[in-house]
């Protein structure tokens, strides 16, 4: 009757808690006193209620009597089946005060509270690791130990998070039982289907409380503050280099070893990259999806598109501390710098060569295999990158897409607008270490240098003339042919 009346005749006195029958009480009670009366007989377990013994047990005996009716999912408890059934309701009865984050279980949105708070109450006692969640302190003390507790039971796979465990053994059946409504996209794990969903919602929920930047994923959101704290925690064991995110390590270390796990089904082509792939493949298809809306230039890339756009703003966001040379992209301010500190950070582990870019690296590891994977349709010409077949097309159609702001002067490849840039500009980047010479070309320092070595490495093949630059020795050959420039 007390169900229907209300009354609580039984009252905790050590704190506020009522029931409305003695039992409740009982069990309350050892929430104070820390009395675990139950136990397992098959391991160390304890706990102050039977029906959590009961649930206990089912993890030694693997029974799951709750299944949900619209998949294949078994819960060995209720409440886990009460959790899982929102998945397919979208119920979300857990909001939060400060922002519109939603979510099916009060667990999640404590832990989301504490993004707002800053409180991470879990300490790593073997380094300053703090963290939101007691998970994550468990996950991140095995980087200390190494320990992987979680083993495949049909290959040597072990790993450190149950999981990575669960994904993986969808590996061996293949089975992705999340798919998208909108397109055909299947996959493994239902967080990313929640990521794909984003494609096609354009919802950024993750957003800097420092700058404007939003994100679709949490990870990319970790990755960007470090843009702001200058924080490197991933570095290549083979080389200096450094960086902010685990996914730009493991490309990076593809420099080293070659790998290149994706390639073209309709021509030999493989690539380092997923992005790089994408952007191959219209090379086939001819689709040009990035357009100009000031002039008709167009492009098979984003980057592409957003450099282009400063050439008719001449905004140029980046400034070089070292001089008074500012860049269109960050990229570019990078490696302008290494002019300056002659900095090398990409290295060949198959010979003593070394580079100030990743894709200049990328481009010689393809001098060790000879391979020319890229070849002219309207001559003999070959080359291994494909943006070098793309700048020796133009040879043959006469294209010009680049075209400067400020006078008529067009040309084929972005290197010769920039250097053509300079002659309004008066920029001379590139300089003599030896003498106070100055250039706007870096050809034009190279041909310098020669008048400090004294180096002539052009000679003549009918006479005994040498000099330092090709353009001498073009101009001399005409003495003996007779031509008149």
């Amino acid at each position: 009757m007390r169900t229907h009346t209300g009354e609580k005749p039984y009252s905790c006195t050590l704190c506020n808690y009522k029931c409305a029958v003695n039992v409740s009480l009982v069990r309350h009670m050892r929430t104070h006193t820390g009395e675990k009366p139950y136990s397992c007989n098959l391991c160390e377990y304890k706990c102050a209620q039977k029906i959590l013994l009961v649930c206990h047990m089912r993890s030694h005996t693997g029974e799951k009597p709750y299944s949900c009716n619209f998949c294949e999912f078994k819960y060995a408890r209720n409440v886990h089946l009460m959790i899982h059934m929102r998945s397919h309701t979208g119920k979300k009865p857990y909001s939060c005060t400060l922002c519109k984050y939603k979510c099916t279980v009060n667990s999640s949105l404590v832990r989301h509270m504490r993004t707002h708070t800053g409180e991470k109450p879990y300490l790593c006692n073997l380094c300053t690791f703090k963290s939101i969640t007691h998970s994550d302190l468990v996950r991140h003390k095995r980087t200390h130990t190494s320990e992987k507790p979680f083993s495949c039971n049909l290959c040597g796979y072990r790993c450190a998070q149950k999981a990575y465990l669960i994904t993986h053994m969808r590996f061996h059946t293949g089975k992705k039982s999340y798919s998208c409504t909108l397109c055909e996209y299947k996959c493994t794990v239902k967080i990313s289907l929640v990521r794909h969903m984003r494609i096609h919602t354009g919802e950024k929920p993750y957003s800097c409380n420092l700058c404007e930047y939003k994100c679709s994923v949490n990870g990319s959101l970790v990755s960007h503050m470090r843009s702001h704290t200058g924080d490197k925690p991933y570095s290549c064991t083979l080389c200096e280099y450094k960086c902010t995110a685990n996914s730009s390590l493991v490309r990076h270390m593809r420099t080293h070893t070659a790998e290149k796990p994706h390639s073209c089904n309709l021509c030999e082509y493989k690539c380092a990259q997923k992005n790089q792939l994408v952007y191959h493949m219209r090379t086939h298809t001819g689709e040009k999806p990035y357009s100009c809306s000031q002039c008709e230039y167009k492009c098979a890339g984003n980057s592409s598109l957003v450099r282009h756009m400063r050439t008719h703003t001449s905004n140029k966001l980046y400034s070089c501390n070292l001089s008074t040379i500012k860049t269109i992209t960050n990229s570019d301010l990078m490696k302008q710098k290494r002019t300056h500190t002659d900095e090398k950070p990409y290295s060949c582990n198959l010979c003593e060569y070394k580079c100030t870019q990743e894709t200049h690296l990328m481009n010689h590891m393809l001098s060790h295999t000879g391979k020319k994977l890229y070849s002219c349709t309207l001559c003999d010409y070959k080359s291994s990158v494909n943006i070098s077949l793309v700048r020796h097309m133009r040879t043959h159609t006469g294209e010009k897409p680049y075209s400067c702001n400020l006078c008529e002067y067009k040309c084929a490849v972005n290197a010769s607008l920039r250097s053509h840039m300079r002659s309004h500009t008066g920029e001379k980047p590139f300089s003599c270490n030896l003498c106070d010479y100055k250039c706007a070309q870096k050809i034009q320092l190279v041909n310098h240098m020669p008048s400090h070595t004294g180096e002539k490495p052009f000679s003549c093949t009918l006479c005994e003339y040498k000099c330092a630059v090709n353009s001498s020795l073009v101009r001399h050959m005409r003495t003996h042919t007779g031509e008149k420039s």
